[in-house]
């Protein structure tokens, strides 16, 4: 390809090392998502415990890269998630890392260094490769292990305004601790959701999760399906648990499309690759609401978005 401009995306999470290059016809020539070691029975990691992990994955990763003809030679712009959200005082330490090897790497290869956020990433990489890439306006939900946030975004004025939500634990912190407590080793989304798939059969012994002004709380949902562990058998209970976060995720979605007057929603984060969860929203989503999800590779923790971003910052 002539004149090819690549570029490379590095993105350190809470529990996955990340690195990603994409060229400037959109190709993902490269996609590297490593999960972060958690001991059996933890339902996570220290900050510092990940940045250890983080410093020790990304040179060897880095090297694959650079290792690939042509690769080094077509990097225009190294990107890096340095933050978890888009706003003053958002900070993790676990973005240093990435932030510290990205910055070296453009000084290296004597190019640009484009800073963005963990969250815009996750939405960039559903949105650029769905028909809401040219909207200038919408609704982005962000699920994963330590967000359930409902973004209002606006293209033009770049503001990522959270309307709707939790107001506690996020999904994705639910079925982590269920899943920990049924055995299974953390993160835990994948392996609830494959067993909710396992038949229709529900326990019947949940309560709903309320959706009040667009917000839930879930810690009442957790402590109540945690007390119905071992009352009835495992995959009833957690296909009663997945059928009550994607009922309250549709809730979400139809009072802030009625409060807002806005139609197109879009999925982002792990939560959002549940094949329980995707199949009831597309099963019972109004007809005047319009919604969008990414493939699951690109809708967990991953730095192609991370990317895009900063190849569109040369790029235009």
């Amino acid at each position: 390809m002539k004149n090819r401009q690549l570029s490379l995306g590095i993105d350190t999470s809470n529990y996955k090392t990340s690195i990603a290059v994409v060229d400037n016809s959109g190709n993902i020539l490269f996609n590297s998502q490593n999960f972060l070691y958690v001991k059996k029975g933890e339902r996570g990691l220290r900050q510092s415990d990940a940045f250890f992990q983080h410093v020790q994955k990304l040179p060897s990763i880095i090297e694959e890269v650079l290792n690939i003809p042509g690769v080094r030679e077509d990097i225009k712009v190294v990107s890096v998630s340095t933050r978890p959200r888009p706003i003053a005082g958002s900070y993790m330490p676990v973005f240093t890392a990435g932030q510290a090897f990205a910055r070296t790497l453009s000084l290296s290869l004597k190019v640009p260094l484009y800073e963005t956020s963990h969250q815009e990433g996750h939405v960039e990489a559903v949105r650029f490769f769905s028909k809401f890439n040219v909207e200038k306006r919408f609704v982005s939900f962000h699920f994963s292990g330590g967000t359930t946030e409902a973004l209002l975004v606006d293209e033009d004025t770049k503001i990522f305004d959270i309307i709707g939500g939790t107001k506690d634990l996020a999904y994705g912190q639910v079925l982590d601790r269920i899943g920990v407590t049924l055995g299974y080793s953390f993160p835990c989304g994948n392996k609830l959701d494959q067993l909710a798939s396992i038949n229709e059969e529900k326990s019947q012994i949940l309560s709903k999760i309320k959706v009040q002004d667009c917000f839930v709380n879930l810690s009442g949902i957790e402590t109540q399906t945690q007390r119905s562990i071992g009352r009835v058998p495992n995959d009833h209970l957690v296909n009663e648990l997945f059928e009550k976060i994607a009922k309250s995720i549709l809730d979400m979605t139809i009072q802030i499309s009625e409060k807002y007057g806005i139609y197109k929603f879009l999925y982002a984060g792990g939560v959002s690759c549940s094949k329980y969860i995707r199949s009831y929203l597309e099963n019972n989503i109004p007809e005047d609401i319009e919604i969008i999800f990414g493939d699951p590779e690109l809708s967990s923790d991953n730095a192609v978005g991370v990317a895009i971003l900063g190849g569109k910052d040369i790029w235009l």
